[in-house]
This record gives C-alpha cells, structure tokens and sequence, in this order.
C-alpha cells in the first residue's frame, strides 16, 4: 500500500479543510435561510451556534482522525478498539458517499448555468428564469453530462494526492474565491438602493426571533462546517503534530463564517435594489438571481454579463472545493481498507459515485420511478433528506458521546495540547461542550428534523 500523504503548510491545512466546510451551503443556503428567517438576527445567532456547536465539534473530529492517522472508519475502530463505536466511521464514509452523489448534481446545474452565462442565455424576466431552469433540470440528458463531468473534476484533483492535489487545489481556489466573492460584494453594494440589503443583514429585528429560526440556526451552523461527515476525520488524518487543532478550527469557523456573510452581501442589496423580496428561498440562485442579474444591469449589459459570468463560475469554484473533500473520505478508505493504490481507490470512489449521481439526475427528469421514489419525494430528495436529517446529525452525536465519555482523557487531552506543547486552560470548556451542551443540541435538531417534536 502507498504511503499516506500530509498537508505540508499551516496555510495547506486551514484553506483545505476550509475548503471542505465552504461550498454551497455558504453561497447558496445561508442566504436563502437568512431570508426566510427575517435577516440580522438570524446571522446573530448563527455565529452563536457555530461558536457553541460547531467549534467543539470540529475539535472532536480533529482529535480522531489525527490521532488514528488513518481513514475515518479505520480511526473510529482503533479509539474504540474494535467496539462497536466503529461503526461511526462505517457510516461516515458511507454518508459522504452518497452526499457526493447529489450534491455533484446540484454543482453541475452550477456549470450548466457558468456555461449559460458564459453564451449569454441568462437574459430575461422571472417568468424566463423559472422556465429555463425547469426544463433544463427536467432535461434526462443535460443534468447528467453536467454531473459526471464534475464529479470527473473531482477525481482528477484528488488522484493527484493530499499535498499535489488537494492542497495545491485548494491553494489556488480559496484565494480566487474569496476574490470574485469580493468583486461582485463591491459590485452589489454601489447598486442602487442597496443600502436595504445592507441593513437587513446586519440591523437585528429581534421580533423576529422564533423557535424555527433557532432550529434553522443550529441546523446551518452544523451543516456548514460538515460535522458528521467523516469529512473533518479524514482531513484531520493528514495534520502534522505541530497543528493547533483548537485555532485551527477557530481560524475555519472564522473563513466559513465570513464567506456565508459575504455572500449574504452579494445577494441581497442586488435583490433590495430592483425590489426582489429576500424569501426566495431555494429558488434564490437559480430563478431569482438570473432575473435580478438582468434588472439590475439593464442599462449595461456587458457589466451584467461579466457579474452572471463570475457569480456562477463561484458557485461551481465553492462546489468543488466541497465535492473534493467529499471524495477524500472515500478515497483514502478504499485505498487503505482494501490495500490497493491511492489511483485504483480514487476510480471506485468515482463509479460508485457517478452511478449514484445518474440515478439523482434522473429522479429530476428522465424517470417517473426515481421522480417518485418514495411518495412524492424523488431519489434525490431521498437521498438529500436520510443523509441531513438522520445520517449526518446522528454521526455528530455519537461523535460527541463516544469522545466525551469513552475514549480516555488522556488521549483527548494530549491531542487538544499537542502533548503539552500548547496551552490547555480550554480543555475543560471544550470537554464540557462535547459532553453536554453539543450533545443535546444536535439530538433536539434530530428529533426536530425528523417530525418526532414541532416546537
């Protein structure tokens, strides 16, 4: 078996795994929650969540993978020595797996529209935009060429290895996507009346305040920073001794946090400026933007083109920085568990993935059996629902147990100080969290998700 690669830089390690928890959950989701939810105060208590939940939790993954130095099912099984507490990791390689396979879907629908933009076809009004995109994603054929050649996209970095793939890539696209974040940031904000959008973002209402935009908070905050993906695990095997894993994950938190926010600053003084309502929803990118991109630059449509052009050319760019770390976490357990080379892993990690997007893409169009897979939810919908609202949440939660209570606190304090090398005086406030307060939060937006309790 080929030796195990490692990030070489501090800068390697934080734009990667950065990388991996930015993507479209930042670009896309953050800001259509943030409509719905009523602006500031929900930004308010997102930072606060992923302060008190997703920081001790992504100390927690750190702490497993680096200390194992292994793929995340082979970590869960060392820590636990053989127990039961391995079938974590079974079912964290297992979660990514079929994450990858939507979500490569969705980040072709982003090339599908970078390749629009770039031919011009975006031009018209929203009921143009909203009949554009539905017969494209209803097209059988379009989708799944998109969807293949992404995740191809994927492949060819990560065959490449930690430090000449992942590393390398990651070098090069964080900086180029915080940039054209910040171009287009700039752009929409010398718009036309969008100081609105500006105020909304950043002045709390906190009448707006609710159980639903807590819950929607919470659930954000863990999604973004891909806690109990196995995502965290994997990245972390690569970590040398020297990484402070406490500000490693404070200076990730910080990139994720700071994009979503920025692109709620690209989004809605665009929006606020030719009167789209915030609450698009998940419509947001793909119906409203198109139709705001048209108003707006109305009267310069070269301008207009170039700000469409670099928008969904950051989608595709957050997506894959995404879709990468996904296919690591597969990669790095075939090619270990079954004792073959890095490239050999990285080709089943791709057909099994690409088999699992073709059914995704068809259950949009193609297949009235995948459309309707279990009701009136497609094979997408299906594969999107037992993976954000069951396998991702009950991966975090057994993390938290199974550190917090049985692995050893030597062990656990070790890795949190560097074998005493950096200061400790956090240690017990992290353990609290990933003892009690992680714990309960994500079990209630467990049952919450899963219909067993409507508060």
């Amino acid at each position: 078996m080929e030796a195990r690669g490692n990030f070489g830089t501090k800068i390697g390690v934080i734009l990667a795994t950065a990388g991996s928890a930015v993507g479209l959950g930042n670009i896309w989701r953050f800001p259509y929650l943030t409509g719905q939810d009523g602006g500031a105060a929900f930004v308010i208590v997102y930072i606060g969540c992923v302060l008190v939940l997703g920081i001790p939790g992504m100390v927690a993954e750190f702490i497993i993978g680096r200390h194992s130095a292994a793929n995340a099912a082979r970590a869960y099984c060392s820590l636990s020595r053989k127990g039961p507490w391995g079938v974590i990791g079974y079912m964290g390689v297992f979660t990514s797996i079929i994450i990858l396979g939507f979500y490569a879907v969705i980040a072709g629908w982003c090339l599908q529209y970078l390749f629009a933009s770039i031919c011009g076809h975006l031009n018209g009004d929203v009921t143009y935009a909203q009949t554009y995109f539905k017969d494209f994603s209803s097209d059988p054929i379009k989708p799944l060429l998109w969807t293949i050649i992404f995740i191809l996209l994927t492949h060819f970095v990560v065959v490449k290895g930690v430090r000449n793939g992942i590393e390398k890539a990651s070098n090069i696209m964080m900086p180029t996507l915080f940039i054209l974040l910040i171009v287009i940031v700039i752009a929409s904000c010398t718009l036309p009346n969008a100081y609105k959008g500006i105020e909304f973002l950043y002045k709390p209402d906190f009448s707006k305040l609710n159980s639903t935009v807590i819950f929607d908070a919470l659930g954000q905050s863990f999604f973004s920073l891909s806690l109990g993906s196995a995502c965290l695990c994997t990245y972390a095997s690569y970590f040398s001794r020297q990484t402070n894993l406490l500000k490693s994950a404070g200076q990730i938190a910080l990139i994720d946090t700071l994009v979503a926010i920025l692109a709620g600053l690209m989004i809605f003084p665009a929006a606020f400026s030719v009167g789209v309502k915030p609450d698009s929803g998940p419509s947001l990118i793909f119906i409203t933007l198109p139709n705001v991109f048209s108003q707006v630059f109305s009267g310069m449509p070269i301008l207009g083109y170039i700000i469409s052009l670099l928008f969904y050319a950051l989608l595709a760019l957050a997506a894959l920085t995404s879709t990468i770390s996904m296919h690591e976490i597969g990669t790095a357990f075939f090619y270990e568990e079954m004792h073959i080379t890095r490239k050999k892993g990285a080709w089943i990690e791709t057909v099994v993935c690409v088999l699992i997007g073709i059914l995704c893409s068809l259950s949009s169009g193609g297949s009235d059996f995948l459309s309707h897979f279990a009701g009136n939810k497609s094979f997408l919908d299906c594969c999107d629902f037992i993976t954000s609202n069951v396998l991702l949440p009950l991966g975090s939660f057994l993390t938290c147990i199974f550190l917090g209570w049985f692995v050893p606190k030597k062990i656990s304090r070790d890795e949190f100080t560097n074998w005493g090398t950096v200061k400790g005086t956090m240690y017990s406030v992290w353990l609290f969290a990933v003892r009690f307060i992680s714990p309960l939060c994500i079990f209630f937006i467990f049952l919450r998700q899963i219909g067993i309790i409507k508060i």
